[in-house]
């Protein structure tokens, strides 16, 4: 649970920054497009599967501390297929130019990745 709490005081200030970022960004930056989704819901959706994330490898480091590498690259994958089912409306939506809003999604997707990616590797090194 400490290092859980630990993640949570990293990860926390960590969104907030990049959500205020983006946030500025597009405002200032694309005031004339309209993206799909909103910076809000992307940021809930990279905070809430990073967390599940986390609490999923940290309960298989407990149990079954050998297998953390392999549990990490099953949830990333499970984080893929999460992440392309949430595009769904958007790839089918009637938008002209989806770039703006997929590259809205994944920019702070392979940040949040980087960023478990790192806390994986300490809690496997760990071992």
């Amino acid at each position: 649970m400490q290092q859980f709490y630990k993640f949570l005081k990293i990860i926390i200030p960590f969104s907030i920054v990049l959500f205020i970022l983006q946030y500025y960004l597009i405002e200032t930056f694309f005031k004339n497009i309209s993206f799909y989704y909103s910076t809000w819901s992307i940021y809930v959706f990279h905070l809430v599967v990073t967390l599940l994330s986390y609490s999923f490898l940290l309960f298989v480091n407990k149990t079954f501390a050998d297998k953390t590498g392999f549990a990490f690259m099953g949830f990333s994958l499970i984080k893929m297929m999460a992440s392309i089912v949430f595009l769904i409306p958007l790839l089918q939506s009637d938008l002209k130019s989806q770039i703006p809003d997929v590259s809205a999604f994944f920019i702070p997707y392979f940040l949040f990745l980087f960023f478990e990616t790192f806390f994986a590797v300490r809690l496997i090194s760990k071992q």
